[in-house]
C-alpha cells in the first residue's frame, strides 16, 4: 500500500509540473510560478490526500510494532493519542486547502499553516515515541537474555535497523518542519521527498531483517554440516591395510635340459 502511494504521488507529481510548465504556461495569469503557489489547484490537494494517508499508514504501522513488542497497550497510549491528532489535523489542513481560492491561497496563511505546523509536529513526536520505545525494549530483551544466550546470534542489528530508519524519517520530518515555520518553500521540496522515505524507512527494517534471516540460516547450516562431517570422520576413522603378495614360479622340462 505504501508503494501505491508513493506511486501514485508521484504520478501526480509529473502532472502537476506538465500542467504548469507546458499547459497552463501561456494561459494562466501570473505564469508557472503563480500556478505552482496556487494551492487551489486540484492536483495540490490531492497530493496533499496522499500524502496524508501515507503518514497515517506508515506512523500506524510503527505503533502497531511497538505493540506487537511490547504486548502492552499502556506503552501506546500517547504514539496513539498523537496518531489521532495526525489524522485530525490532516483532514483539517486538507479541507482548509480544498476550500482556499486562488487569491487567497498562501499555503503558509494562518488558516492552512496552523494545521500544517501541527500536523508535522505531532507526526515527528509520534515516530520518536514509537521508535524509541521499540528499540528500547528490543535493546533490554538483549541485555537480559545476553548472559545465557548459548548461540551467537543478537538482536542488536535489529536495534540498528529500527535506529536508523527512525533517524532517516525524524530528520526529514524536522527539515520539513522548520522550513514551514519558517515560510520557506524548500518544504515543497521536502514534502515530495518525505514520500518515498516513508516507504524506505518503512521496507528498509523488513528486508534488512530478512537478509540477516537469511544469513544466519545459512551459517547455520554449513556450520551443522561441518559438525556432521566432522563426527562422521571421527566415527570412521582411517586403519592401517596390510597387503599381502604371493609369488608363484614355473619351471618347465627345457629350462631342466639347459642346466
Amino acid at each position: 500500500m505504501l508503494l501505491i502511494l508513493s506511486t501514485a504521488h508521484m504520478i501526480v507529481d509529473i502532472i502537476r509540473i506538465e500542467q504548469g510548465l507546458v499547459t497552463y504556461r501561456d494561459t494562466f495569469p501570473g505564469g508557472p510560478e503563480a500556478f505552482f503557489a496556487d494551492i487551489a489547484q486540484v492536483t495540490f490537494v490531492i497530493k496533499n490526500i496522499i500524502y496524508t494517508l501515507q503518514t497515517m499508514l506508515g506512523d500506524g504501522m510503527v505503533i502497531y510494532r511497538c505493540y506487537i513488542v511490547w504486548q502492552s497497550v499502556w506503552v501506546i497510549i500517547i504514539p496513539s493519542l498523537l496518531w489521532f491528532g495526525i489524522t485530525v489535523c490532516g483532514t483539517c489542513a486538507v479541507y482548509s486547502v480544498s476550500k482556499a481560492t486562488s487569491q487567497a491561497g498562501n499555503i503558509f496563511a494562518k488558516a492552512t499553516g496552523q494545521w500544517i505546523t501541527a500536523f508535522y509536529a505531532m507526526t515527528l513526536a509520534s515516530n520518536l515515541l514509537a521508535s524509541g520505545s521499540l528499540a528500547y525494549r528490543i535493546w533490554v530483551m538483549e541485555r537480559n537474555v545476553s548472559a545465557i544466550r548459548v548461540t551467537k546470534s543478537s538482536m542488536m542489528p535489529i536495534v540498528r535497523v529500527l535506529v536508523d530508519a527512525a533517524i532517516l524519517y525524524s530528520v526529514t520530518l524536522l527539515s520539513a518542519l522548520v522550513c514551514f515555520v519558517e515560510a520557506n518553500n524548500g518544504q515543497y521540496i521536502i514534502l515530495d521527498m518525505i514520500m518515498p522515505i516513508i516507504s524506505i524507512a518503512f521496507y528498509m527494517v523488513i528486508i534488512r531483517m530478512a537478509l540477516k534471516t537469511r544469513s544466519h540460516s545459512y551459517l547455520s547450516t554449513v556450520e551443522m554440516g561441518s559438525e556432521t562431517a566432522q563426527g562422521t570422520a571421527q566415527q570412521y576413522h582411517m586403519k592401517p591395510m596390510e597387503v599381502h603378495i604371493s609369488q608363484i614360479t614355473h619351471e618347465d622340462a627345457t629350462s631342466r635340459l639347459a642346466y
